[in-house]
C-alpha cells in the first residue's frame, strides 16, 4: 500500500468516526430504509476520496458531507427502480444502540417525523438533530431563510396535529 493511500484511508477513517453516524441517520430520515441509508453513506465516502475536496474547516466539511448525502438520498428516490420497489420497512430503525437509545418513549415522535414528506424531514432532521439555524439550513439546501421558516412551520403544523392524533382515545 503506498503512502497516499493510506493517507486517504486514515483520513476516510477519521471522517467516518466524527460523522458517519450522522450521515447515517440523515440518510435514513430521507429514505426510510436503513439499507439504502448505508448504501449513501457508502457512496458519501466514496465521493469523498475521488473529489478529494480541501476544506476551510471543519463546519465546511460538514455542510458538504450534508450537501452530498441530501443530493445522494435525491438521486435514490428518483430513480425507476426505486419508484417500483415494495417498501415493506417497519419504522423500527435498527440503526444500533447508541440511535435506539431511549426510542421507548420517543419512537411516537420518530414515527411521526418519518411520516413527513421529504422537504419537511430534511429541515426537522438539521433543525433539532444537527442543530444547524435557519441560515444555515438554506445556505445547505440553497433555499431562503423565509422558505425555510415556513417548512419549518408547516413540519410543526403536521407534527403537532399527528401527534395530537396519537393521544385521543375513542
Amino acid at each position: 500500500m503506498s503512502g497516499v493511500s493510506l493517507r486517504a484511508n486514515e483520513t476516510l477513517e477519521a471522517t467516518l468516526d466524527v460523522y458517519g453516524n450522522m450521515i447515517l441517520r440523515l440518510a435514513y430520515s430521507c429514505l426510510k430504509s436503513r439499507d439504502d441509508a448505508e448504501d449513501v453513506l457508502q457512496d458519501v465516502m466514496v465521493k469523498l476520496l475521488e473529489l478529494n475536496p480541501k476544506f476551510e474547516s471543519s463546519e465546511h466539511e460538514k455542510a458538504w458531507l450534508i450537501r452530498v448525502t441530501i443530493n445522494l438520498c435525491r438521486n435514490r428516490l428518483r430513480s425507476p427502480w426505486r419508484r417500483h420497489r415494495e417498501l415493506d420497512e417497519s419504522i423500527s430503525t435498527g440503526l444500533g444502540a447508541e440511535w435506539d437509545k431511549g426510542l421507548g418513549e420517543q419512537s411516537a415522535v420518530l414515527e411521526a417525523v418519518m411520516s413527513l414528506p421529504e422537504k419537511y424531514r430534511e429541515v426537522i432532521h438539521l433543525f433539532y438533530y444537527e442543530d444547524y439555524s435557519v441560515a444555515q439550513i438554506g445556505q445547505i439546501l440553497k433555499k431562503n431563510e423565509s422558505t425555510v421558516r415556513s417548512l419549518l412551520y408547516r413540519a410543526r403544523k403536521q407534527l403537532k396535529d399527528l401527534m395530537k392524533e396519537g393521544w385521543e382515545f375513542d
